[in-house]
């Protein structure tokens, strides 16, 4: 599987790792000229979601990767690129990608400061083959605070869902990528 991982911003590095961990190959996007080049799935790392979705536009990069995510490149999308795919945003009428149906609150667990380790709740869907515990590190993460009937629910902290699942999108309220755990992207590459 070869991984375009968007490298304007953010935490794009640990995506890059923990994707060639489970032997997928990686490259940045940065610029139009390297959607040029061939892959099988797109990654929107954790980052500030405002500077990555005024960077994606002013770089020309947002048209023809929303076109690509609409057709059907799986994404794996981790904290602001949750937000980037979200339909709504609570009290921010801004929508970016907004193939996601989702309502998602920003800093939702609190500041830098506040940010905590958690584990996936057992019993929590999936169905990917996930162990039921799984390590993802919230670092000012976004909420998921509502979805579609039609959402999976991959896991849940507090009640509240922490990773969803629709159609070719896989978005996480948390980073996966900060942990030693691979599960979740061993399954993203079997899916």
């Amino acid at each position: 599987m070869r991984v375009g991982v968007l490298a304007v911003q953010g935490a794009f590095v640990e995506h890059e790792r923990a994707f060639a961990d489970v032997g997928a190959e990686t490259f940045e996007i940065r610029q139009t000229r390297d959607l040029a080049r061939p892959f099988d799935a797109l990654v929107l790392p954790g980052g500030e979601s405002t500077t990555q979705g005024k960077l994606l536009k002013d770089l020309g990069l947002f048209a023809p990767l929303k076109a690509r995510i609409e057709a059907g490149l799986p994404v794996f999308a981790t904290c602001a690129g949750l937000i980037l795919l979200a339909e709504r945003l609570m009290g921010d009428p801004t929508v970016w990608f907004g193939v996601l149906p989702v309502t998602v609150q920003r800093n939702a667990y609190g500041r830098q400061l506040g940010s905590f380790a958690a584990m996936r709740a057992g019993g929590a869907g999936g169905g990917e083959g996930l162990d039921d515990r799984v390590p993802m590190a919230f670092i000012r993460a976004p909420a998921i605070v509502d979805v579609a009937p039609d959402v999976e629910i991959l896991s849940l902290h507090g009640g509240r869902p922490t990773a969803v699942r629709w159609r070719n999108v896989w978005a996480f309220a948390g980073h996966p990528e900060l942990t030693d755990d691979r599960q979740v992207f061993e399954a993203f590459c079997r899916r």
